[in-house]
């Protein structure tokens, strides 16, 4: 995981995370199932220029999706990440 762009996919964008944002000074991304914390801590700081207090991760497995057949296949499994900044620092969004 060298590329700073592969690590962090997207930022999500739900009512959880905007909680999150507005109270908390966390800020919640799509990651790439094999980076480690460092380096999402890494990312954050050099893609958008902001110091980063603390990083936690989620990994979430694939749902079973099924087309009009008997097999099925899967979606793809996916991994979260709630980056804390430090007080006063803000991301814009918008």
């Amino acid at each position: 995981m060298k590329d700073l762009y592969q690590v962090i996919k997207t930022i999500r964008l739900s009512e959880k995370a905007t909680v999150l944002g507005e109270t908390l000074n966390e800020y919640v991304f799509n990651v790439d199932p094999r980076a480690n914390k460092l380096e999402i801590k890494q990312a954050v700081e050099k893609i958008f220029g902001k110091s980063v207090v603390g990083v936690r991760t989620m990994n979430y497995a694939g749902k079973k999706k099924r087309e009009r057949r008997a097999d099925f296949g899967r979606t793809n499994h996916w991994k979260k990440a709630v980056v804390r900044l430090k007080d006063g620092e803000k991301i814009e969004l918008a």
